[in-house]
């Protein structure tokens, strides 16, 4: 007898998991806001230099014209456009300028300030700060460093969830959020600007995880697959309205109040959210459970027998027991994943399926200001392909195997993002379909990676896998930012090494063993067995096993 046992007899999904996963699944779309706000808040518009003769305080984009840039700005060697960083020194008279006279130039000058296209930015953190030419690094630096607190976060408080509950680490990120949210709304300069996003970034992790697992704690596992995706939905909804605060208010500030301020909506939840009876029983903290059970069951319209409680009181019992006497045992680590032959190998592939996928995922996602054609569209439809993907992952998961998911997803990726080389660039279209193909692919791929390394982990160390799998994930994404300052260079690179990435990790995924109705392993000897062929089953010499059932371990 277990919880999930209570569970068969609430009932799986029943009225009240309903009304209290429905709440749950709308903060997934406010930790949207705040982890696709940087695209629009460190818009980087079309600018130039502020030449001599202009006024910086009356100077417009377009009051230059195009048909006379060559006149002010050399063209870049490598790109072939404008440098727009530099200008020529020369004397901008009039008659330059018409053409009527000549100058010959003393060289380039840097600039020294700079004027931005505000027809479809009023304004950036970009623009405001200047973060272009030689500091353009400052703002892939800023989206890389939220991505530092996305990290730190899941660690931080992960901890607090497992230590001093879900409820109160969910409100403790909340309240954080909303606090740092508007900071990074007025903040002055560019360091506390970027620190304040950095904390903003770790709360997205204490309220959208925190979120999902109390939504996961409390349906029957028949249900989790459904529940899980339907949550990460609303995350793709979130994405999708953030374009729509983008096309209404144009300046940062503004923007990043906006998307912050919907938070304070959840501070209700303290009265309709309870705190998960799954952990209130892992705790010994049975009476608080037993409220929650019961509320559970009469909202559900069924009775809980009364022996149900008496032993799930023994079992919380026993289980401190055992928990007591295994805190004097050496508890699990990374290490052991990398012990031995088999696991070592699926563990780094893992790993390696992890980053692309993280990588790639943000990368599209901050990516569509460099597509070209309507930047707000772009996004849009970046968000809203992602609805299809887990629809794709809900009838097809269980039925054709998470390796041939997670393989054929990575590889459609792959193949669709490196098509972009040969688009003819008059048909930016087609390199926008291409990219969104790939998000498409990438986000089913995923998805997918969740499920396929929980079930590929031995349950001694599926925690601990878990966890370095998803820091392995946050490097991936920490490193995106830096990807899409390729884009200035040449439109399609990003696309380019995030489809050789993808691909790459599809076809080695093929080296790893199906999950698919097979039993997850338990013991370390389990995982390094699991996925092993029958050839090298039978090179196990008869001293290796001795050993192994004399040590309880396999050797390597």
């Amino acid at each position: 007898m277990g919880y999930d046992d209570v569970i068969t007899h609430l009932g799986e999904f029943g009225r009240y998991q309903k009304r209290i996963y429905l709440l749950l699944c709308l903060p997934a779309i406010v930790c949207a806001f705040h982890k696709l706000a940087g695209v629009f808040l460190l818009a980087r518009p079309d600018y130039r230099c502020l030449l001599p003769f202009e006024d910086a305080a009356t100077a417009r984009f377009e009051a230059f014209p195009r048909d006379q840039w060559s006149l002010a700005y050399p063209n870049d060697s490598v790109t072939g456009k404008a440098d727009t960083c530099v200008y020529y020194d020369v004397d901008y008279s009039a008659e330059y300028l018409n053409g009527s006279a000549t100058s010959a130039a003393n060289g380039t000058l840097q600039c020294s300030s700079y004027v931005y296209d505000q027809s479809k930015y009023l304004s950036s953190a970009v623009t405001e700060w200047d973060m272009v030419c030689k500091r353009s690094v400052l703002s892939a630096t800023s989206d890389s460093l939220f991505m530092v607190g996305v990290l730190l976060g899941s660690f931080i408080f992960g901890q607090m969830s497992d230590k001093l509950g879900r409820k109160p680490t969910f409100f403790a990120s909340l309240v954080i959020q909303l606090i740092f949210g508007v900071v990074a709304a007025v903040a002055p300069e560019y360091f506390s600007y970027t620190i304040s996003r950095l904390i903003v970034g770790a709360t997205t992790s204490g309220v959208f995880l925190v979120a999902y697992v109390i939504g996961m704690e409390m349906v029957g596992s028949s249900y989790r697959l459904f529940a899980g995706v339907v949550m990460q939905m609303f995350f793709s909804v979130g994405f999708m309205l953030t374009a729509g605060f983008a096309y209404f208010i144009h300046d940062w500030r503004w923007l990043q109040i906006a998307l912050t301020l919907p938070g304070l909506l959840f501070m209700c939840y303290y009265w309709f959210v309870p705190e998960s009876a799954r952990w209130l029983l892992f705790k010994g903290r049975s009476d608080e459970a037993f409220v929650i059970i019961e509320k559970a069951a009469k909202e559900n319209r069924v009775e809980i027998p009364s022996e149900i409680y008496a032993q799930l009181v023994e079992e919380a019992a026993e289980k401190k027991k055992k928990d007591a006497q295994a805190a004097t045992e050496p508890s699990a680590s990374v290490l052991d994943l990398l012990r031995y032959p088999n696991l070592r190998r699926k563990t780094l592939l893992i790993f390696f399926d992890w980053f692309v996928n993280s990588g790639v995922y943000y990368g599209l996602s901050w990516n569509t200001n460099n597509l070209g054609g309507n930047q707000l569209l772009n996004f849009v439809i970046s968000g809203a392909v992602e609805i299809p993907a887990y629809c794709l992952l809900l009838l097809t998961l269980n039925r054709w195997g998470r390796r041939s998911i997670l393989c054929g997803c990575m590889v459609i990726a792959g193949v669709s993002l490196l098509l972009t080389i040969i688009v003819p660039h008059d048909m930016n279209w087609l390199l926008i379909a291409c990219a969104m193909l790939g998000k498409l692919a990438i986000t089913s791929s995923y998805g997918t990676v969740y499920i396929f390394t929980a079930e590929q982990f031995p349950t001694v160390v599926r925690s601990v896998g878990l966890g370095a799998s998803s820091m392995v994930a946050r490097v991936g994404g920490i490193l995106a930012p830096y990807l899409n300052l390729l884009g200035e260079i040449w439109r399609p690179l990003p696309l380019v090494i995030c489809g050789a990435l993808s691909l790459t990790a599809g076809l080695l995924s093929l080296l790893l063993p199906e999950t698919l109705n097979k039993p997850m392993p338990e013991t370390i000897e389990d995982g390094e067995n699991f996925g092993k062929s029958q050839k090298q089953k039978h090179r196990q010499s008869a001293e290796e096993e001795l050993k192994v059932m004399i040590n309880g371990k396999p050797t390597s």
